[in-house]
């Protein structure tokens, strides 16, 4: 039986709306739909709400009656947009969206902009469960299936990377949008040192535009700050895709958002997911940006698992998280976390090999990297491993014993720890236990930088806090929040009962600190783009 359902898409600066035909049994052999898309073009400068708003009054109408004209058939359902995005652009779409559906008097969908762009990679590629990185405009994160929802695993702390991009080119003199003349002005660039700043699987920006924008001022030709600025936001990008990766024990990777159509971030995207033996998938640029294809692909899903609402429910939701949506369309569906265990392991950043009872750990090149960026970090990551973990370890944190460092290759030598990290059992137990860890090293100066579930191994009695590579020293509560908050971000992505695990952790936590770093956590927490 054929079932159709329009998707209507106008979050920001798209207003799009294009009909899914599918099978609501066997949705895997559909194609994704056609789209009518207007999107507005400011005459100079980034997006103006109410500019994008007044388009987008104009505009639906017409996307809207082209998507109808062009079905091949009644339409059984309309699925929209809710957020999250601009408030007067989705309140648009809603009004239109439920105008629709009653005058064909069909259910209603409500889709979350964010997993859409997740969901047509899934379809497109026929992956069962892969980690999403989703790079547009106004938003940069990752998001991994766990416990019947998509959990954010990590995401930008100030801006979205197209958005960081545009702020570059504003600055230059350029018009928007910046991205596509960032990636042309490249070609001829040369690579010059930039900021580089990624925290577990979260990652800031603003310092990186900061330093560019004073290169360019001091007499950097602009081919080599653009050049050097896609080294290192995509490198950042990039690792933190693999952090997730190796968190989730997922070997399967979308990529979506309007960014995503830049061939360098894809290409490194491809790079680092060969070089772990995991599989890549990008969808067509038209399925990247901003598009009603997306919106109509998970709406058939949802509709498919008779998830439809009512018109009073249908209200649009700017801040609309991804992790807040039970995905029902995948009823049954389980993913299981992989634990690291006795045999070579390839981690995020480094393979680990257990030599006669000890662990050698090799900080292995990265090819997606610029060579001089790549050195610079696998240099910088082995000694702050090597010095911070003795520190911790002589205040009183168990930590591996150091036996031997090699930097120019960037290898460690260490005592093994425990026989399984915390992923595998995140009992609440243990969390304490590593709430009271990370409060002492806060207490003494220390930020460990990268404190997942990974970064934590375990045994018959102990927690044991390993890989120090991302740590430095720091007395100020931003940074020990920052770690709490990295911590957090792991349990909900790997953790059947994650608020169980946290409250535990932040009682130990509070055990031994202060209320203070627990009250800025809050704090990060809300500056979240999903918070």
């Amino acid at each position: 039986m054929t079932t159709r359902i329009i998707g209507i898409e106008g979050t920001a600066w798209a207003a799009s709306a294009g009909v899914f035909e599918f099978d609501p049994d066997d949705l895997s052999g559909a194609d994704p739909p056609a789209v009518e898309t207007d999107a507005y073009q400011p005459d100079s400068g980034g997006l103006h709400p109410r500019e994008a708003a007044e388009h987008m009054s104009e505009a639906i109408p017409t996307v809207i009656e082209t998507a109808l004209e062009n079905a091949e058939g009644p339409i059984d359902a309309v699925a929209f947009s809710r957020g999250p995005g601009l408030g007067p652009c989705l309140r648009i779409v809603g009004t239109a969206a439920r105008a629709l559906a009653g005058t064909l008097a069909v259910p209603l969908v409500g889709v979350n902009h964010m997993l859409a762009h997740l969901e047509i990679g899934r379809h497109g590629s026929g992956f069962e469960s892969p980690v999403c990185l989703n790079a547009s405009g106004a938003n940069a994160h990752l998001l991994g299936y766990h416990g019947g929802r998509y959990r954010v695993l990590g995401e930008t702390m100030d801006t979205g990377v197209g958005n960081a991009l545009d702020k570059f080119t504003r600055h230059v003199g350029w018009t928007h949008p910046g991205g596509p003349k960032v990636e042309e002005a490249a070609v001829d660039g040369e690579y010059v040192d930039l900021p580089y700043v990624v925290k577990g699987m979260d990652f800031s920006f603003s310092g990186l535009m900061s330093a560019a924008k004073d290169a360019y001022d001091d007499g950097t030709p602009v081919e080599d700050v653009c050049f050097s600025l896609q080294v290192a936001v995509f490198a950042m990008l990039t690792e933190v895709s693999e952090r997730a990766l190796s968190l989730t024990g997922a070997d399967e990777l979308v990529l979506g958002g309007g960014v995503g159509q830049n061939e360098r971030l894809r290409e490194m995207l491809a790079t680092m997911c060969e070089a772990r033996g995991a599989a890549f998938y990008a969808p067509q640029a038209r399925y990247l940006r901003d598009n009603a294809g997306m919106i109509a692909v998970l709406g058939g899903k949802m509709f498919a698992a008779g998830e439809t609402m009512a018109i009073d429910e249908s209200a649009i939701d700017p801040n609309f998280r991804p992790d807040e949506v039970p995905v029902t369309w995948e009823a049954g569906r389980s993913v299981s976390v992989g634990t690291v265990g006795d045999a070579e392991q390839q981690g995020a950043e480094a393979v680990v090999t257990v030599v006669d009872g000890h662990v050698v750990k090799r900080r292995v090149p990265k090819a997606y990297r610029h060579p001089d960026l790549d050195a610079r970090l696998r240099r910088e990551r082995t000694v702050a491993e090597a010095r911070l973990t003795g520190e911790a370890r002589r205040h009183g944190v168990p930590t591996p014993v150091v036996y031997d460092v090699d930097v120019p290759e960037a290898t460690l030598t260490l005592s093994r720890v425990g026989d399984r990290d915390l992923g595998a059992d995140p009992s609440p137990a243990r969390a304490r236990t590593v709430g009271k860890h990370l409060a002492t090293l806060h207490r003494t100066g220390i930020v460990h930088g990268d404190p997942t579930v990974r970064n934590v191994r375990v045994g018959t009695d102990r927690c044991f806090l390993i890989d120090f590579g991302l740590g430095y020293h720091s007395d100020h509560v931003e940074d020990h929040a920052m770690d709490c908050h990295v911590f957090g971000g792991s349990v909900r992505g790997t953790a059947d009962d994650p608020e169980a695990v946290l409250s535990a952790f932040e009682a130990g936590y509070a055990d031994a600190a202060d209320d203070e770093t627990l009250s800025r956590l809050r704090e990060i927490e809300d500056r979240g783009r999903y918070r």
